[in-house]
């Protein structure tokens, strides 16, 4: 059983007092990948130190966060793109809008965005989206730069099944994780609508735990609920899931 979790900060302080045990946990549950996004320069080595003790199986991406983008998100571009020019990444992430906290660097965050995407067009690599409360900006940006080769993931997916379609037709895919699991979280329409074609899991440790360890700390391991919920949902079994969606994010991801 090979399950990967395509989004989770297992670098953050909130496993400072447990990572090995933390990630041991997760290889026992059947994870055998666990991608890390990027947030900020603050973030970075942190993150970089946990996939130089865990290297092929915690492997990390770059960006930077639209809730970091701040006055001085031009210099944190740069970092990123320095980092770019020395080593590989698996995508840029996690990037995109957010306009749920503070829309004071809205303009900011367009540019950030923009920017970035065009990093991932350059490495030809795909790109991780953060879009809470910003989901329709963020596909008409898609849109906008969608020439063929740009590719990613909806990280975190808890839209519509108007939305959920409209990025599927840009050969993006849906990143499902803990929401999934919520009475009214809103997926199980889109879940029931959807195939499992473009549909990627991850957990946002140490966020958005799914249920019956929602409101605690999230971790990989917890993402065999994600699974069994999408299984239960779509009237599959679970080893199904598993299959299909780690052989998207292989493809997704090139791992």
């Amino acid at each position: 059983m090979t399950i990967i979790d395509t989004h989770a900060h297992v670098y953050a302080d909130a496993f400072d007092t447990d990572r090995p045990l933390m990630l041991q946990r997760a290889k026992e549950a059947g994870i055998s990948k666990i991608l890390m996004p990027g947030i900020d320069s603050s973030t970075h080595r942190p993150m970089l130190a946990v996939e130089d003790n865990n290297p092929d199986f915690c492997i990390s991406m770059m960006g930077l966060h639209p809730c970091y983008v701040k006055d001085n998100f031009l210099h944190e571009l740069k970092i990123v793109e320095d980092y770019f020019a020395q080593r590989s990444f698996v995508a840029v992430g996690e990037i995109g809008l957010d306009f749920y906290w503070d829309k004071t660097y809205t303009p900011q965050q367009y540019e950030a965005f923009h920017r970035q995407i065009e990093i991932a067009l350059h490495y030809q690599i795909p790109i991780a989206i953060h879009s809470r409360n910003a989901t329709d900006e963020c596909i008409e940006i898609v849109k906008h730069h969608q020439k063929g080769s740009l590719k990613g993931v909806f990280h975190c997916f808890s839209g519509d099944v108007v939305q959920a379609q409209k990025i599927m037709d840009l050969n993006f895919y849906l990143g499902i994780g803990g929401v999934a699991t919520f009475k009214n979280g809103g997926l199980d329409t889109v879940l029931n609508e959807v195939g499992l074609s473009k549909v990627i899991l991850e957990t946002d440790a140490p966020y958005l735990a799914p249920v019956p360890h929602r409101g605690k700390r999230n971790e990989p391991s917890y993402l065999i609920y994600i699974v069994d919920k999408i299984a239960l949902q779509k009237n599959v079994a679970a080893t199904e899931v598993i299959a299909i969606t780690a052989q998207n994010a292989n493809a997704l991801f090139n791992l």
